[in-house]
């Protein structure tokens, strides 16, 4: 048998393989074949072969390796609502900081004229050097690693842990068994417990934990009511400008519509009715299905607080235009000027005044450990409380985060740290209060600190702090034409 005829035979047999496994697997696109370890191209029909019978050698054979790769996805194809969604506070100035901050870390920043990064683009309070409090330290070291408990006398003798720091990590312990395994979905029931009663004190109202919900942060908060209430492209949210971006790229995520109120600077960021209905009608006339109004009370980033009857007006509203309200209260320990007032105290001094009027108001209120005096980011700590809310719209909340399996169990440990707190009395308490003080005092100074340098500074306009968020400036640039 000469050369050719037995190329040809190989061919023809190689061929009849191609043809049955392509008849059988492959798709009309592209069929491939591996035999032996080889491929060999073929057209759309199994039984023609893209080799040319003419052709030298007479079998087109390739490795897999040498075929061009292909991705399935690029810029143009992913979803267009991850890219329309905006989120600056991690945006590039951000990402840029970042490669700074290595570049010095690896000591090439000869370059630069800096040889420090501070990043204040978000609150992060312990990046910025704000002390843990030891309480929640001693505990959460206990949580982490529970043989220590087995030497109390080392803990307490060498170590200075206080008899209730042993006690309360034994008592979550006995709660979640291990903070490296899951939780119900909902939140450890005790801890949830401990968080209700925090708002019963709080507001001088009763709260049940089976309307509180543990959160990966308030931020996870946000994310499950927004995904609940956005049930179209035309559902709208009202929400305060200036605000924190969480609020906007979320909704555009969603395809969702954000309505925009405005604050009144001039009466330091306070929330106007008249500002809020002018957006909401607007809105409505523009074929937007208008559900929720957001609350950012202490606001971020303006610092204003709200006085009672702002409070009780936006109720009103949402009582009348039947929206729901959601209360983002993460800056409640930060108040400087005035008290913070809930919204949950405030709808419950608003139906206790009117009987019947507003009890079908849907509340959901928001706290996280991430600020304040406790500043534990990075252990993502949060919760949110619903008020009002029909029980099978509460049932498809918990389905959505369950989904989601359960919120960090050490996070949720950082929360009823946060609610429960040592009392006078206990053993940790009088350490605890100081550095409570301490850290609540060095914030308020540096603001006040910041309002005095801008308040000097000719062309700037700044309101007073009334929380932690720092003040708000105003600059008049005609001050400033030579600046490149």
């Amino acid at each position: 048998m000469t050369m050719s005829a037995r190329y040809l035979q190989s061919y023809e047999c190689l061929a009849r393989r191609v043809a049955l496994f392509n008849a059988n697997n492959a798709t009309p696109q592209r069929r491939v074949v591996a035999a032996l370890g080889l491929s060999v191209g073929v057209r759309d029909t199994p039984s023609t072969c893209a080799v040319p019978l003419n052709s030298r050698p007479l079998l087109s054979i390739r490795t897999m390796s040498t075929s061009q790769p292909r991705r399935a996805l690029n810029y143009d194809n992913i979803n267009p609502h991850v890219k329309a969604a905006k989120y600056a506070v991690r945006g590039e100035l951000a990402v840029r900081s970042e490669e700074y901050r290595a570049k010095l870390q690896k000591g090439e920043g000869k370059d630069l004229r800096f040889d420090t990064v501070i990043s204040a683009n978000i609150g992060n309070p312990q990046q910025l050097d704000q002390k843990p409090i030891t309480f929640f330290r001693q505990v959460a070291s206990l949580l982490e690693n529970p043989q220590l408990l087995e030497k109390e006398d080392v803990l307490v003798g060498a170590l200075g842990y206080k008899s209730d720091v042993i006690d309360r990590a034994k008592r979550l312990l006995q709660e979640v068994k291990s903070v490296g395994a899951y939780s119900a979905s909902q939140g450890a029931p005790g801890i949830r417990e401990s968080v209700a009663k925090f708002i019963e004190r709080r507001d001088g109202y009763p709260a049940s934990f089976k309307d509180v919900y543990l959160s990966n942060g308030a931020s996870s908060g946000v994310n499950t009511l927004l995904h609940v209430i956005c049930a179209k492209p035309e559902t709208g949210i009202l929400i305060p400008i200036p605000q924190y971006p969480l609020y906007t790229a979320t909704l555009s995520l969603l395809n969702a519509r954000c309505v925009p109120y405005y604050l009144e600077e001039h009466k330091g960021w306070g929330t106007d009715v008249s500002a809020i209905r002018s957006s909401y009608e607007k809105a409505i006339e523009e074929g937007t299905d208008v559900k929720a109004i957001v609350i950012i009370n202490p606001g971020n980033p303006t610092g204003a607080s709200l006085p009672a009857e702002d409070i009780k007006s936006v109720l009103q509203f949402a009582a009348e235009k039947s929206l729901v309200v959601i209360a983002d209260e993460v800056y409640q320990t930060n108040v400087f000027q005035g008290e913070f007032i809930s919204f949950k105290k405030a709808l419950r001094d608003l139906q206790k005044e009117s009987p019947g009027e507003y009890d079908d108001i849907e509340l959901a209120s928001l706290h996280s450990v991430s600020k304040g005096m406790v500043g534990e980011c990075g252990h993502r700590g949060g919760y949110f409380e619903l008020c009002g809310f029909d029980p099978k719209v509460a049932d498809e909340i918990y389905k959505f985060i369950s989904i989601q399996l359960c919120p960090p169990v050490m996070g949720q440990c950082i929360v009823e740290l946060m609610v429960n707190p040592p009392n006078e009395g206990e053993p940790s308490y009088e350490l605890y209060k100081q550095e409570y003080d301490g850290i609540f005092n060095g914030l308020k100074e540096r603001a006040f600190a910041l309002f005095d340098a801008f308040k000097r500074m000719e062309g700037v306009e700044c309101q007073s702090p009334a929380v932690s968020s720092g003040p708000s400036v105003h600059v008049s640039w005609s001050n400033y034409t030579n600046i490149s």
